[in-house]
């Protein structure tokens, strides 16, 4: 069974190598981040492709009659490949999750504090030779609304208690922790922190409206590490230009890498790190682990 790796990380691979994690027979790993083009060189007489950051061409489907299937490295699938397209190509596409969901809770948390404490901006402003101590907001004792309570949104909603939070956590499908909100509006309500963890879907496309982000208190600091789909961009502007947002720490964009001339590059009420949070050494050992679980199960189906 021949499988490419078709755009695997410096970092990643460096976690393989020095870690001497296991790489099966037949499986060839291209570091780098391929255009549709030599994605489609690559690909060439695969019958496994993995994919972890890159777009895949709809051509794919069209120009590999053998492909048994594409193991997506993470969760967010449609993002990055043509859903309909491989259905119709009758692809397969599986997903890895639970990998990360620590390392992204933890990221998520540091976001809050830079965003709560202006952490980024007094190093910009140090650097800078400005000393201009900034007053901050304390995170015990104030609400904070987790938006989707997978793994990494529950395990963020139990840090959130952890630091004394009001936590209010919403999912669609009902939980049984004791944060569980089943109202989304009553989760947002005077909430202080808003913390987004929902898959991209259909339904969640543009979930936070104008509307909804007018519900947590004025000032209210937004965080996140999901996808930026979720949330209406214009919306979130003008909730940072009218200070109903008092501050945003993003790990996730449109477009990614962020252009520098992108509105949110150039305030002060921002914090933006570069789809980083999933990037720990623990998680690219459980990432590889459970894709390889993966490829063991398509080579058993023969």
């Amino acid at each position: 069974m021949r499988t490419i790796f078709v755009d695997c990380t410096p970092e990643l691979h460096e976690v393989i190598s020095r870690r001497r994690l296991p790489v099966p027979a037949g499986l060839d790993i291209h570091v780098g981040s391929p255009d549709g083009e030599e994605m489609l060189q690559l690909c060439q007489g695969a019958d496994v492709v993995l994919v972890e950051h890159s777009f895949v061409p709809d051509a794919l489907f069209r120009e590999n009659a053998g492909l048994r299937e594409i193991v997506f490295m993470g969760t967010g699938a449609s993002s990055y490949i043509n859903l309909t397209a491989a259905e119709s190509a009758d692809v397969p596409v599986s997903t890895v999750s639970r990998y990360g969901d620590r390392a992204v809770a933890e990221h998520t948390v540091a976001l809050m504090f830079a965003g709560a404490r202006q952490i980024a901006r007094m190093d910009r402003d140090v650097r800078g030779g400005i000393w201009m101590p900034l007053s901050g907001q304390q995170l015990e004792g104030r609400k904070l609304a987790v938006l989707g309570l997978g793994g990494v949104g529950t395990a963020v909603a139990e840090l959130g208690q952890a630091l004394g939070m009001d936590v209010h956590g919403w999912s669609a499908t009902p939980r049984s922790a004791p944060f569980f909100e089943p109202d989304l509006r009553k989760a947002l309500q005077t909430a202080d922190v808003v913390s987004i963890h929902l898959a991209l879907t259909k339904e969640t496309q543009g979930l936070l409206t104008e509307e909804l982000l007018q519900l947590p208190r004025r000032g209210f600091l937004l965080v996140n590490t999901a996808r930026a789909a979720l949330i209406d961009r214009k919306a979130m502007i003008a909730a940072l230009d009218s200070g109903q947002m008092g501050h945003a720490a993003l790990d996730v964009f449109d477009a990614e890498p962020l252009p520098r001339d992108d509105t949110l590059t150039g305030r002060s009420n921002t914090t933006l790190t570069s789809h980083a949070a999933y990037m720990t050494e623990d998680a690219y050992c459980s990432l590889w682990s459970k894709a390889l679980d993966h490829l063991r199960r398509i080579a058993a189906a023969g």
